[in-house]
């Protein structure tokens, strides 16, 4: 799909899921239905589609820079195993490697990630993390993701939101579970489990609670934006 065509989706993706019902979220897509358009900001190359949240901006994800995209090869082994054990042959020290998004979701096959994110976002950052007794994903948090309004690591809070992906637990259906906010410091986390896996996007407390569950409701699959 081309850029273009791929942003014009996810517009419509994000109005769709803002005007239907989507359990815990229904509400907030009562309440902002009224203020969703799509305008278009002029650029230096191709027009840039923003969704409008209120006041705020949503931006696809594939319009920001990830940094790690020249890690690696460009087509890792579509084995999970074999993509995972490449990624921790780069190991040295810490237990997030880093990994560009094509790693990430050959190593988790089922990973979804925003299709739009906030506006100020610049960078995106992307981890595998590990086991180091094993060698293996860590069960817990397999892969991380941090969303950056500035070069990463120059400055903590420069950091907008950040996702961690682990293995859902024993029980845990296919289909998307109900979202639910988790009590954190310094912003709002949600948490909620699809396809085998454990998703909680912490967003800071800059970000509306309204644009963070438009972000959540967003959520496509990883290898889809690939192609961006």
């Amino acid at each position: 799909m081309q850029p273009r065509l791929m942003l014009i989706v996810l517009v419509l993706v994000v109005i769709a899921a803002a005007c239907g019902d989507s359990g815990p979220l229904e509400r907030v897509g009562e309440a902002s239905s009224g203020w969703v358009t799509a305008v278009t900001v002029p650029t230096t190359t191709t027009p840039l589609v923003v969704v409008e949240i209120g006041n705020e901006g949503l931006v696809g994800a594939g319009d920001v820079l990830w940094s790690n995209d020249d890690i690696g090869p460009a087509s890792p082994s579509s084995d999970p195993r074999s993509a995972i054990a490449a990624v921790w042959e780069r190991q040295i020290g810490s237990r997030f490697v880093q990994a560009s998004r094509a790693e990430i979701a050959a190593a988790l096959p089922t990973i979804r990630f925003p299709g739009t994110v906030p506006e100020d976002v610049r960078w995106m950052t992307s981890q595998l993390v590990f086991d180091p007794a094993s060698g293996l994903l860590d069960i817990d948090t397999s892969a991380a993701f941090g969303l950056w309004t500035v070069e990463p690591y120059t400055v903590e809070n420069g950091r907008l939101a950040v996702l961690r992906v682990g293995s859902a637990p024993d029980g845990a259906g296919a289909a998307k579970s109900d979202v639910v906010p988790i009590i954190v410091a310094d912003g709002l986390s949600l948490g909620w489990t699809e396809a085998g896996l454990r998703y909680e996007l912490f967003c800071r407390a800059t970000i509306p609670e309204l644009v963070c569950n438009a972000i959540v409701d967003s959520f496509v699959p990883l290898n889809e934006l690939l192609t961006t």
